[in-house]
């Protein structure tokens, strides 16, 4: 058993980095969280996995710096992964999230519990190399899944399989589509990822090995794990 982690306290904004393969629906989330007022940190840079996508233009349409890291130009992952922290290091960031970034990152010792992934399933159900996205949603279908929802975890060196800080529950309707269950997992992840995010920059987080605490987590918003939905 390991000590819990230190608290990742913050003073004035608590400055993070975004890291993100397509058109930017979390980045753009956590801009709007942080807008009015709801998430107290400073999105010091965007990282996007090739070019013209469009969370870079997010990014600059709200004046934060952002860079191309493109995958293919990198010849395996250990590569791409310095290529990336390169970029990084400039901006002195607490943390580092991962807002639908479809690559391997190699996580350095110093890094370690300060990089967080959000996953559109119930880990470990439904993880791993190629399950992201559409193709979550159509398999939790496939298997009959009665019940399906999202996963804040910490990133180490495998496809989603760090610890898990939090989750939420997101029923399945019997005339669901994959379109449809999507739709409904990202609200919940609009609410869960921000949430999560915060206590990060506040301190509130503990780590002892695989299983992580969120200091006063009474709020439905971080670990409520279901709510029956209309």
């Amino acid at each position: 058993m390991t000590e819990p982690s230190a608290p990742l306290a913050s003073s004035g904004a608590f400055p993070i980095a975004v890291l993100l393969s397509g058109q930017g629906r979390t980045l753009a989330n956590l801009i709007a969280h942080r807008e009015r007022g709801e998430l107290p940190v400073r999105i010091a840079c965007v990282i996007g996995s090739k070019p013209g996508i469009g969370g870079l233009q997010i990014a600059a349409d709200a004046g934060i710096p952002h860079h191309v890291v493109a995958q293919r130009g990198y010849m395996d992952a250990a590569a791409f992964s310095a290529a990336v922290w390169e970029t990084i290091a400039p901006y002195d960031v607490r943390l580092v999230v991962h807002a639908g970034f479809l690559h391997k990152l190699l996580v350095p010792p110093a890094w370690e519990g300060r990089v967080l992934n959000i996953h559109p399933s119930l880990l470990p159900a439904f993880g791993g190399k190629g399950m992201y996205g559409g193709h979550v949603h159509a398999a939790v279908l496939t298997h009959g899944c009665k019940v399906t929802g999202c996963t804040v975890h910490i990133c180490d060196d495998a496809y989603d399989a760090g610890p898990i800080v939090a989750q939420r529950c997101v029923p399945v309707r019997d005339d669901d589509t994959a379109d449809t269950l999507a739709g409904r997992v990202f609200a919940a992840e609009c609410a869960l990822y921000p949430a999560v995010i915060r206590a990060f920059a506040e301190g509130r987080i503990q780590q002892t090995g695989r299983r992580v605490t969120i200091i006063g987590a009474g709020s439905t918003t971080v670990c409520q794990a279901a709510q029956s939905e209309e």
